[in-house]
């Protein structure tokens, strides 16, 4: 039930607000970014208005989750990993959601029907702490979804799943602040703010690299890994027409477009080394 609350919780966003403004202001990455930047207005539509489409496809899913894992998972495997120690369950399940969540996130780059939704998130041109709310329902359901099955299909215990839902949230919105924060030897396990930020990069050579959300460990694994930190992208977005507004960007993955396949033939291109 906790989980239910705060998918819909304002104090939540509340608490999001009042760190990352601040924070944005005394250690940014681009000092000349305005707070009232390019595509502010949607952002915050986003923000405030997102929580309720997104939050009840999730909770389909959760509730989906749960009944699969108790045809599907043993019993006797639930009760193995919920025996396990509270430290040893939290890494367990964070490999687990986070490969669950490359996977899903690799596909909506390649398969041109999900790229469509996905394409939303990548529209923003500029990046801050409020980009990270950018990002079509169904889109969400297919990534953040998918990283929830591991969650609540394998026997882990309550508080390890709090533990990394609470990390989960605060970290993809670091991943896309405008926040100075140098991981150092930690980039190598951890995806950092630069990592993600090359993820969002307007450059063709750069597409399709760093699908993480949380570990880098799997693009490094998969051969999908950017992992240059001692520069920024020079612009974010994506090739083509995407409507500037909160309701027409909701409509139009549905509507029949041209060009969707572009950043997926990109991806075939050598892997960009700066």
């Amino acid at each position: 039930m906790q989980f239910f609350w705060h998918l819909f919780d304002p104090r939540g966003a509340l608490l999001i607000a009042l760190i990352f403004l601040p924070l944005e202001r005394l250690m940014p990455t681009d000092e000349n970014q305005p707070v009232l930047r390019s595509g502010w207005r949607t952002d915050v539509a986003y923000f405030l208005l997102n929580r309720l489409p997104a939050g009840l496809g999730l909770i389909v899913l959760v509730v989906a989750a749960v009944l699969a894992g108790d045809i599907l998972v043993p019993p006797t495997v639930k009760a193995s990993i919920a025996a396990l120690p509270l430290w040893l369950q939290v890494p367990l399940l964070l490999l687990l959601a986070d490969f669950v969540f490359y996977a899903a996130h690799r596909m909506c780059h390649f398969v041109p029907v999900l790229w469509r939704f996905h394409a939303i998130h990548h529209s923003a041109e500029n990046l801050d702490w409020l980009a990270a709310f950018r990002i079509h329902p169904i889109d969400q359901m297919m990534t953040k979804g998918m990283s929830l099955i591991p969650c609540f299909t394998l026997g882990f215990s309550e508080a390890a799943v709090a533990i990394y839902f609470v990390f989960y949230q605060w970290h993809a919105i670091l991943l896309h602040s405008n926040v100075r924060l140098p991981f150092g030897p930690l980039r190598w396990v951890l995806a950092s703010p630069v990592f993600h930020h090359w993820h969002h990069a307007d450059d063709p050579r750069a597409w399709n690299r760093n699908f993480g959300a949380q570990l880098s460990i799997w693009d490094l694994m998969f051969g999908t890994a950017q992992m240059q930190h001692d520069a920024l992208p020079r612009s974010y977005g994506v090739e083509g027409e995407v409507p500037k507004d909160y309701l027409a960007q909701l409509a139009h993955p549905l509507r029949r477009q041209r060009g969707v396949g572009d950043r997926i033939a990109a991806s075939e291109e050598a892997p960009f080394r700066p």
